[in-house]
Order: C-alpha cells, then sequence, then structure tokens
C-alpha cells in the first residue's frame, strides 16, 4: 500500500514510486482444499437433477392439462346454457306466432263482408236502391250553391 503521510509532509511534486512496477504480492488463496468427484457421483448427480426436472415438467405438463380440461367443460356448460335459452326463446316465438295467426283468423272472420252484412241487416239496414239515389244538375258554369248561400267551384275554375 501507499504511504499517503509523506505527501502531506513533503512537498515533492511527483511520487515516481507510484509508476515504479510492482512487485506481484502472491496471491491468497483459500484454505478450501475441493475434493476431486468421480464421474460416477457426477452421473448420479446428473441423472437425480434430470429426474427432478422430468418429474417437475410432468407436474406442470398435468396441470396444464387439467386446467385445459376444466376450461373447456366450463365453456361448454356455458354454451349449453345459451343454447336452452335460445330454445326458449324459439318456442315462444313459435307460440306467438300460433296466436298472431289465430287472432288473423278471427279479425278475418269478424270482418269479412257476409258477416258485416248479416250485422247491417240485424239492425235494420238495407242495400241502396236506385230511387234512394238523388242527382243534381249544374249548369254550364261548374259550380254549386248550397242551403247556406255558398258558392262552390268546381276543380276546373278554382285554376
Amino acid at each position: 500500500m501507499v504511504d499517503n503521510l509523506k505527501y502531506y509532509n513533503d512537498s515533492l511534486a511527483y511520487d515516481f514510486e507510484m509508476f515504479m512496477p510492482r512487485s506481484a504480492e502472491p496471491v491468497r488463496k483459500d484454505n478450501i482444499v475441493k475434493l476431486p468427484q468421480t464421474k460416477q457421483k457426477r452421473r448420479a448427480k446428473a441423472r437425480a437433477v434430470r429426474r427432478v426436472s422430468a418429474s417437475a415438467f410432468a407436474v406442470m405438463t398435468t396441470v396444464f392439462v387439467l386446467a385445459a380440461l376444466c376450461g373447456n367443460i366450463l365453456l361448454r356448460l356455458q354454451i349449453n346454457e345459451v343454447n336452452a335459452k335460445i330454445n326458449d326463446i324459439k318456442t315462444e316465438i313459435s307460440a306467438l306466432e300460433n296466436t298472431k295467426t289465430g287472432l288473423e283468423v278471427e279479425l278475418e272472420r269478424v270482418v269479412s263482408y257476409s258477416n258485416i252484412e248479416l250485422e247491417a241487416a240485424e239492425i235494420g239496414m238495407q242495400k241502396m236502391d236506385k230511387n234512394q239515389v238523388k242527382y243534381i244538375r249544374v249548369n254550364d258554369k261548374n259550380s254549386a250553391v248550397t242551403k247556406n248561400g255558398e258558392t262552390i267551384l268546381c276543380s276546373d275554375e278554382k285554376k
């Protein structure tokens, strides 16, 4: 180590000892002694690591497959619920269409021409005769005078 104390006491500009090659100090080695492993021990250790990694891979694969199966079952359940709702709505639609058809038939029955004639005859109405029609003759000016004295012009003279 460099003695920094002399920098404070001397007024030297340079310390050439800093630029001198250092002597190689021996590197201290730890006092740990490693025993050489035999090939059999190394192989056994590698096999154990492989077994552990293979079993971990098998466990992870099994977990993944089970998760995928559970997800598939859940999705199928949801699809079945939606299909059941669709079928319920289709049966409702068909029932409403049957009701609509029945109501249309009922309306046709009520509004039919023969039924109207029967109802009219029941309340005393009758078909119009020629003697019930009154014709009005107008002069060439295409105008008419009402009871109130108003003059009604035909569409030709309004222009």
